[in-house]
């Protein structure tokens, strides 16, 4: 199984950034898509930005002009900067990768163990 390892999160206050990592590792294996979820208290989980193995990217609309979502093939990281912070990003941060292991011979849907990020006063 591949693990996805993020870091990164904290808590900072109202307009302020972190950045978030996830890194992928495991046995040989190729990633088409990375992306970040989040889930904040008494929410379902939601999509906040995604990239695909060409660098082409899409964000939720709550986060645009805020989030940038970047990856790093030779590294098999993909990155969340997260700027002018709001109190509503508060969430716990999850990577997702779907990737082809060549070892088994399929696709699945990974996940990281998630991050907290919270932003208060």
């Amino acid at each position: 199984q591949v693990q996805l390892v993020e870091s990164g999160g904290g808590s900072v206050q109202p307009g302020g950034s972190l950045r978030l990592s996830c890194a992928a590792s495991g046995n040989s294996f190729s990633i088409n898509r990375m992306g970040w979820y989040r889930q904040a208290p008494g929410k379902q989980r939601e999509l906040v930005a995604d990239i695909s193995s060409g660098g082409i990217t899409n964000y939720a609309d709550s986060v645009k002009g805020r989030f940038t979502i970047s990856r790093d093939n030779a590294k098999n990281t993909v990155y969340l900067q997260m700027n002018n912070l709001k109190p509503e990003d508060t969430a716990v941060y999850y990577c997702n990768a779907y990737i082809f292991q060549y070892a088994l011979g399929y696709s699945d849907d990974y996940w990281g163990q998630g991050t907290q990020v919270t932003v208060s006063s």
